[in-house]
């Protein structure tokens, strides 16, 4: 009887996330496929994004253009496909430059405490008092609108959050029996911030910084609408919503297919952060 109840497996934590669960299969899928075809892209043997077609302009989806055209008869899907890469660049990269400059800061101040402390979360707060998106718009108005410029502006907004995450897990890892016993066998304080400190901050970060790439991604798109992205006729989906807005009536499917296109990424991109914060949570009990 023993050795058949050994072989009972555990029950899921209660929270768990179910890795097999359909909505999440999907949303992974969606965003595999979305990343192949942004890096593919050249290879692929699109209609070239920026090709225009005055003869076949606004389009219903059929054979020849599975998502239909634009009002300057250009391919759809192809502008999806390259508007995307954009996105994915601009999302990527500015999450990784929020959580690596908001990070390091959050984690200095939250284990040096005193002036440090105060010092860096006033500017932290100071930052926090501006709109992030007027002051995406202000940072990119002044440097000129380029995947690199919009994909600092963005990083930038990002900076306060990730400091804020890092500065209060910090505070209740500092004082942890690993912390001090490293403390007490006389670790160097940088090997105590790389060694104790960060691999145990890094599971909060990771998981909101999962949920920050959606972030980015709107933040990018209505930069795109206000014409502050890429240059035209580059594609981004922001901008491939504005230029059509004119057409709403006449050809909806213009603006709902680039809207629908990004909500789908969107919710995929949010499902998973949940479900790997969720995760992280559950791990975040043992210690």
């Amino acid at each position: 009887m023993a050795e058949t109840m050994a072989t009972v497996s555990a029950p899921a934590k209660p929270g768990a996330p179910k890795w097999r669960e359909p909505g999440l299969l999907l949303a992974a899928a969606w965003l595999l496929v979305l990343l192949a075809l942004a890096v593919f892209a050249p290879w692929l043997g699109l209609v070239s994004p920026e090709e225009a077609d005055l003869l076949a302009t606004l389009e219903p989806p059929g054979a020849a253009h599975w998502l239909g055209t634009d009002s300057l008869g250009r391919d759809t899907l192809s502008r999806l496909i390259w508007g995307g890469k954009v996105s994915m660049v601009v999302a990527i990269g500015s999450v990784a430059i929020g959580l690596a400059i908001g990070g390091a800061l959050g984690l200095v101040a939250g284990f040096f405490g005193s002036m440090t402390d105060r010092l860096i979360m006033g500017v932290m707060t100071v930052m926090l008092c501006f709109p992030g998106i007027i002051l995406a718009i202000a940072l990119v108005s002044s440097l000129g609108p380029s995947v690199g410029n919009v994909t600092g502006a963005i990083g930038v907004i990002f900076v306060p959050a990730f400091a804020r995450i890092a500065r209060a897990n910090t505070l209740s890892l500092r004082d942890r029996e690993f912390v001090l016993a490293a403390r007490l066998i006389g670790a160097s304080v940088p090997r105590i911030l790389m060694r104790e400190v960060l691999p145990n901050l890094m599971p909060a970060l990771l998981s909101y910084a999962v949920v920050m790439l959606g972030v980015a991604i709107l933040a990018e798109a209505a930069l795109g609408f206000l014409g502050l992205s890429v240059r035209p006729p580059q594609p981004s989906w922001g901008g491939m919503i504005a230029s059509e807005r004119s057409s709403l009536v006449e050809a909806p499917l213009a603006v709902f297919i680039p809207a629908i296109w990004m909500f789908l990424t969107v919710l995929s991109i949010n499902w998973i952060g949940e479900s790997v914060r969720r995760l992280f949570d559950i791990k975040a009990q043992t210690l």
